[in-house]
């Protein structure tokens, strides 16, 4: 049966785009005008300086500075400290990507995993200042708001999901391997940085025409007034929040056009927050030879959704 279920929801899904090509042809190209006129200029190359930063060993040493803080804060080992870093400067999904490495490699449990998939799993400040700041609100200013309650929210996160047990001393933090030199580390960051960015344009695709199909048919305005009738937002505000439920490409992207204030600063924040399941899917697509549960880490993301938009409407009354 769990191998039924897949194979018919994949005809199912094959027979709607045959029988809908030409409305599919046509999200398709709107999902590609998206990543062409807001992800890829936005994203890549902040992509490419958080993986040369990677590269030079910046998030190793930074974590080893600070694991001493951390390890108080949120009861994970050393390493589990250098996680945060990477997931709150490499952005999604590359948080997720990094602990499977280190599970890969023995460094943390599968436990412990499973916690730091919660709060070390984040958008980073390519998509945050680069993508909505300054290309949808036109403000760097409101893309480092969102990035400091996006930090807030995950720390926040972080201290309410911490295990009651400190780490033991048999997780010390292993030695750091040596940074590359500055040549190979750019030529690396940028050959990694290609896939990255045609990994996240894939999917941004893909729910584009996902979402584009359920507009097609009603069932994305229907979904929009009933949602209006139960919280006091516009038709943008929460076609943005449907479509960010599934793609946080589309979501933020369909806010353009809308006033910069504290509440549309609030609802980036929690769109950004939840991810996405486009994102969730990518998660799982690095972890998926890795023997942890993935309850955490959508705890983790509806709460760094709610408390990213507090932190967001505050930040944003006080300094907008």
């Amino acid at each position: 049966m769990k191998r039924k279920l897949p194979i018919l929801a994949a005809l199912c899904a094959l027979f709607v785009l045959i029988t809908a090509s030409s409305r599919v042809i046509d999200c398709a190209s709107a999902g590609l005008r998206l990543c062409g006129e807001l992800i890829v200029p936005s994203l890549f190359p902040f992509f490419v300086l958080s993986l040369l930063l990677g590269k030079l060993g910046f998030p190793e040493a930074l974590g080893r500075q600070l694991s001493p803080l951390t390890e108080k804060m949120f009861h994970v080992s050393g390493k589990g400290a250098t996680a945060f870093f990477i997931g709150l400067t490499g952005g999604y999904p590359m948080g997720a990507a990094y602990l499977a490495e280190l599970l890969d490699r023995g460094e943390i449990s599968g436990r412990e995993a499973e916690r730091l998939l919660g709060f070390c799993n984040n958008s980073g400040p390519a998509f945050l200042v680069g993508a909505i700041g300054a290309g949808v609100f036109a403000s760097v200013k409101a893309g480092l708001l969102l990035y400091s309650a996006h930090i807030l929210a995950a720390l926040s996160v972080g201290i309410l999901l911490r295990s009651r047990e400190a780490p033991g001393a048999e997780q010390p933090l292993p030695p750091a391997a040596p940074p590359l030199p500055f040549a190979r580390a750019l030529s690396e960051a940028v050959r990694s940085a290609v896939p990255a960015l045609l990994s996240v344009c894939g999917f941004v695709i893909l729910f584009t025409v996902f979402t584009g199909l359920l507009e097609a048919n009603g069932f994305l305005e229907l979904f929009s007034r009933v949602l209006s009738a139960i919280m006091p937002l516009g038709m943008q505000q929460n076609r943005a929040l449907l479509l960010g439920f599934w793609e946080l490409g589309s979501g933020v992207g369909t806010l353009r056009g809308l006033a910069l204030s504290p509440a549309s600063l609030a609802l980036a924040a929690g769109i950004v927050g939840w991810g996405g399941v486009s994102v969730l899917f990518q998660s799982l697509a690095v972890l998926a030879d890795q023997p942890v549960k993935t309850g955490v880490m959508l705890l983790g993301r509806i709460l760094s959704a709610v408390l990213g938009a507090g932190f967001a409407w505050v930040l944003g009354t006080i300094f907008l």
